[in-house]
């Protein structure tokens, strides 16, 4: 027996007894999408990396697997307002400098730990600690690491997962901090512009937010443009970040040779280790 009071759930044989219902908080939320985000990287790491499938194809069926497995499932919630949010918190002083402020330190707490705390930590552990020489270890020379006792295969399953806890954490903060409210297809190829400019910052933790940065600067006078009139069509100004991005990485390897060398791949990118072949 039971019912509803108040926004209390009540019920229970031998009297009654009022629960009330989680509170929504969006802490939750984001740690619900990194771990969505680690599952199906773990499909990933279990196809390409332990049992040795094409990478690019795996990660290609795994992609169109979860934009079609979102839109089925998100269909009962598409259009809803988000009840948590992570709310912007203005840092006191620097949030009042002209221009600068509102745009960088006015934001929510995600955004203080990209640009502030985490490319730090993450440039100190690549490459200050010998845990993170490991991990590039196995992305430029697998056979060299396994020949000194690195575990190879482990490390590059757990670097598949964490990346895709954090791509999760990525896509929930749309809704929990940006655009309070889940659509279909609201990602709009942001995944594939994140790529873009991993490669555009040589896979380095401190150039890549820059990067990002720069997206995000080149996306708001698309948006800015809209909103004042230019005499531009939308659709243009909504493919700037998409043309900014090829921009940024196809003039600067063009116009200086050097950055060719700066901005390549681990040798082993994509790469299936076998031991057997070192």
């Amino acid at each position: 027996m039971g019912g509803g009071v108040g926004g209390l759930w009540c019920g229970g044989w031998g009297g009654w007894r009022c629960i009330s219902p989680p509170t929504p908080h969006p802490w939750l939320g984001l740690l619900a999408a990194g771990l969505v985000g680690g599952v199906g990287a773990g499909v990933l790491a279990l196809s390409s990396v332990v049992l040795r499938a094409n990478q690019v194809l795996c990660g290609v069926a795994i992609t169109f697997l979860g934009l079609g497995l979102s839109s089925v499932i998100g269909r009962s919630v598409a259009g809803i307002p988000v009840s948590a949010v992570f709310e912007p918190v203005s840092i006191p002083v620097l949030s009042s400098i002209p221009v600068i402020g509102p745009a960088f330190f006015s934001q929510n707490v995600l955004v203080y730990l990209i640009y502030l705390v985490l490319p730090g930590l993450v440039h100190f552990w690549m490459f200050r600690t010998r845990s993170g020489l490991d991990l590039r270890a196995v992305g430029e020379n697998p056979a060299a690491a396994d020949a000194v006792g690195v575990p190879v295969m482990k490390l590059r399953a757990l670097a598949v997962i964490l990346g895709g806890v954090l791509a999760g954490v990525a896509g929930a903060d749309l809704t929990l901090a940006v655009v309070p409210v889940w659509s279909d297809g609201m990602i709009a190829g942001r995944g594939w512009i994140a790529v873009a400019l991993v490669i555009f910052a040589g896979y380095r933790p401190v150039v890549a937010v820059l990067s990002g940065l720069l997206f995000g600067l080149v996306t708001a006078v698309g948006f800015m443009g809209q909103a004042r009139g230019w005499p531009v069509a939308p659709a243009i100004l909504n493919t700037l970040p998409y043309l900014g991005t090829v921009a940024c990485i196809i003039v600067p390897m063009l116009a200086f040779a050097k950055l060719r060398s700066a901005m390549a791949a681990p040798a082993a990118l994509g790469t299936p280790y076998y031991r057997s072949g070192r």
